[in-house]
């Protein structure tokens, strides 16, 4: 009886260590399954793609792009590049766009060009600068070396225009004006720019846009004309560390010292 029992015990042992060495293969082929698809966000580009150069007129998205950004790096509205992408293509989201995908970054042959405002001279400037009759016959000549601007804020210059800092910064006290630099039409007023806040893009002509970051409150929306020196929003610290104006100007969506433009 007793080498009976020796005998079932030994059965029963060898039977649980063959379960357990079972077991111990199947945790391990599980382990090392790759799952099907990975988790997360999915990179369609699968981070090799090459993609051809864009058309002349054209983007192609990169990744960490929006189409915020892409407008104000081109110099437009970010509404007017929605519009034009969608009459396009009527299938466009300006809420998702891919990597690899084209974004149609010049307006159309059919859409309206954006006429500059005020791109006159006044009748002073015109005794000044054009004494001379013949001279009217150029009226578009006067603003084309440049813009005048007028200062957006009142304070300390602390953070000068560039390779990093896209523009200036202007030191202030949140709820202190922040004033239209030109006359204009404001093409962007909200926060999903990020690095800069609640932010105002005036589009002064084709040429000329400027723009107002780290507001503390915005008062214009999206299509409002705006004149020089009218109160756009009240300076803040949003997405900053202190309370502080940063201005930028872009000419044909590239960023230049605003300083020499300022009077």
């Amino acid at each position: 009886m007793k080498s009976i029992s020796n005998s079932m015990t030994n059965l029963s042992k060898s039977l649980l260590i063959a379960i357990l060495s079972a077991s111990l293969v199947l945790i391990t082929g599980c382990s090392t399954t790759p799952r099907a698809k990975p988790a997360g966000v999915i990179d369609r580009s699968g981070g090799s793609t090459s993609y051809e150069p864009a058309p002349p007129g054209y983007y192609r998205v990169k990744k960490g792009d929006t189409l915020a950004r892409i407008a104000l790096d081109h110099g437009q509205g970010p509404r007017d590049v929605a519009q034009w992408n969608k009459a396009e293509n009527p299938n466009f989201n300006p809420n998702v766009i891919e990597v690899g995908d084209l974004i149609l970054i010049k307006p159309p042959a059919s859409a309206k060009a954006v006429k500059p405002v005020d791109n006159k001279p006044t009748a002073s400037a015109q005794k000044v600068d054009a004494p001379a009759p013949a001279e009217t016959s150029k009226p578009e000549v006067v603003a084309e070396p440049g813009i005048r601007l007028s200062w957006p804020a009142k304070g300390k210059v602390t953070g000068e225009f560039n390779e990093t800092n896209k523009g200036i910064d202007i030191a202030g006290k949140v709820g202190e004006p922040v004033l239209a630099a030109a006359d204009g039409k404001v093409v962007y007023a909200g926060n999903s720019l990020r690095g800069y806040g609640n932010l105002v893009i005036v589009k002064h002509d084709n040429t000329y846009l400027t723009a107002y970051a780290h507001n503390s409150k915005l008062l214009v929306k999206e299509g409002d004309s705006v004149r020089k020196g009218q109160k756009i929003a009240e300076m803040g610290d949003t997405d900053t560390n202190a309370p502080k104006l940063h201005f930028e100007l872009r000419v044909n969506g590239k960023p230049v010292n605003p300083t020499p433009y300022l009077q």
